[in-house]
């Protein structure tokens, strides 16, 4: 008997894990599966089988590890060092695009967030995979006041580094102060208590 349980388990966990990475299947089946840890462990593991090999040289983060050294713009063009410029607080970095309308839709959730943490809490960043100009005019015709960076898109792009070979968006990770990844969240989050609760549990 628990030979079958094992069985009937490891089928299961596979056909879950087979639809999501096509993230195609019945929306609120999609929304479940995300919201919980276990499902966000299967969505990851199966978009990642999935994915490309990054390309030579290129460090795909990993949870518990820190997150790999990079350079991304800040909307002046200047160039910042990551995870160092977020050294000594935790962070959640959402990763996204302005033509990625799951993304436009939780940012003003993120920026609640934010403004609740006000200095003394997690930090919320943004890295848009995107034009410089377009990120632009949507954080100010949004109000969207907490810290955004910009990076180009492509197979080594800062979303890779941070764990997400796959390029699905929107995508977060909490980053610990120390720069150790922490966790990752495929698909966007459902309002501020929701990110609330995630950033809160390691």
């Amino acid at each position: 008997m628990p030979r079958t349980r094992t069985v009937l388990l490891v089928a299961m966990v596979a056909a879950i894990a087979g639809a999501s990475a096509s993230l195609f299947f019945e929306p609120r089946v999609a929304q479940r599966l995300a919201g919980t840890a276990a499902g966000q462990r299967l969505l990851d593991a199966a978009l990642k089988a999935k994915a490309d090999p990054p390309p030579a040289g290129v460090i795909v983060g990993e949870r518990g590890r820190i997150v790999p050294a990079m350079r991304v713009r800040d909307l002046d063009g200047r160039a910042v060092a990551l995870p160092a410029a977020w050294a000594g607080r935790t962070t959640l970095v959402n990763v996204w695009a302005t033509w990625c309308a799951p993304c436009l839709k939780e940012m003003p959730e993120l920026q609640a967030f934010a403004h609740e943490q006000a200095s003394n809490g997690t930090q919320v960043v943004g890295i848009a995979l995107d034009d410089d100009t377009a990120v632009r005019a949507f954080l100010q015709a949004h109000a969207i006041g907490y810290p955004s960076l910009v990076d180009t898109p492509g197979p080594a792009d800062a979303g890779v580094r941070l764990g997400n070979p796959a390029g699905v968006l929107p995508y977060s990770v909490l980053v610990a102060p120390d720069g150790r990844l922490l966790k990752t969240r495929i698909g966007p989050f459902n309002d501020a208590a929701d990110i609330a609760a995630w950033a809160a549990t390691n």
